[in-house]
């Protein structure tokens, strides 16, 4: 991760300081780095884990998360990202957008170091990447179920590059066909856990804890788990907060009173438990993975991302 972090610094470097004082400004501000890291821990199955592939694709993965990250503030309004000002918040919504499409271009850049397969996985989870984010614009149809309609979103905004970091790791570092495929299956499913687990907080955790602002979802009226699963629950006594998540939320009184609602829902309990049954799902696509400390880690890290608390 050390080496990670050094390459990332001098990737997001630009011609011009402006450039890299927005591009640096949220990797600077910190993060969990689960996708590099996922990416190292996955090479661990192989037989060339330290190879320089395997720290480029750590960096192109982080690179489109942190690149994401940038276009989600603008569209959320978001002002707090990982306890710092958004860029959006600092330098307005031209700046922010244009940092992001830097970011990206040089995550397109390192990946064409990895080769021609490198670039064809990483369009593809581009554009499940950008269909998703499209996809949670748009409202699920009349007889489409709307948290099935939210789990694709999911899988497409999270899920995809969080897959694409554990099949680059398992790659690039040498593992089988095998181990790669099962890798990639684990992936998928331990990162949409990870951006439901993201839902819960979202509800859940004061700033200080998770360095976001609470509550930015619903101020935006974005779907998520416990609100998807709170109006599932139909019942009488949740009329008052069913009124509010109806209404418009911009307003502070109602958006803390409905935030108060939530917090106390059995909804909350649902999809807790509904993440760690994903977290489990994930764990049990690992019986290609030896048993021993790769595999032992592995099935850590998915428990990790169904109990966070930042």
């Amino acid at each position: 991760m050390a080496a990670v972090e050094v390459a990332l610094a001098g990737h997001v470097r630009s011609r011009a300081g402006f450039v890299t004082e927005a591009a640096s400004h949220l990797m600077e501000a910190g993060g969990k780095r689960f996708r590099p890291l996922l990416v190292l821990l996955a090479a661990e199955t192989g037989d060339r884990p330290d190879s320089d592939d395997v720290v480029t694709a750590a960096c192109v993965v982080e690179l489109t998360h942190l690149a994401s990250l940038y276009h989600d503030d603008v569209m959320d309004e978001a002002d707090l990202r990982r306890g710092a000002e958004t860029a959006h918040a600092r330098w307005g919504n031209l700046v922010a957008i244009l940092t992001g499409d830097f970011l990206f271009s040089k995550s397109s850049e390192l990946t064409a170091e990895l080769g021609a397969d490198a670039v064809r996985i990483q369009a593809q989870t581009f554009t499940r990447l950008v269909e998703g984010q499209i996809l949670e614009t748009v409202a699920p149809g009349p007889d489409e179920d709307p948290l099935a309609h939210y789990l694709d979103v999911v899988a497409g905004k999270t899920g995809s590059l969080i897959a694409t970091s554990a099949r680059y790791g398992a790659r690039f570092g040498g593992a089988s066909r095998e181990v790669e495929e099962a890798l990639t299956a684990y992936g998928e499913i331990v990162g949409s856990a990870f951006q439901l687990s993201d839902d819960i907080l979202d509800i859940a955790s004061e700033s200080d804890e998770s360095g976001k602002t609470p509550g930015t979802d619903l101020r935006e009226g974005v779907p998520t788990l416990p609100v998807l699963m709170a109006r599932a629950a139909a019942d009488p006594a949740d009329a008052r907060l069913v009124e509010l998540l109806d209404g418009d939320l911009a307003d502070d009184s109602r958006h803390a009173e409905a935030l108060d609602l939530l917090r106390k829902h059995p909804a909350m309990e649902q999809a807790r438990a509904y993440v760690v049954a994903r977290a489990q799902e994930a764990k049990d696509q690992l019986a290609a993975v030896p048993p021993g400390p790769v595999r032992d880690a592995l099935e850590a890290f998915a428990d990790v991302v169904a109990s966070r608390t930042a």
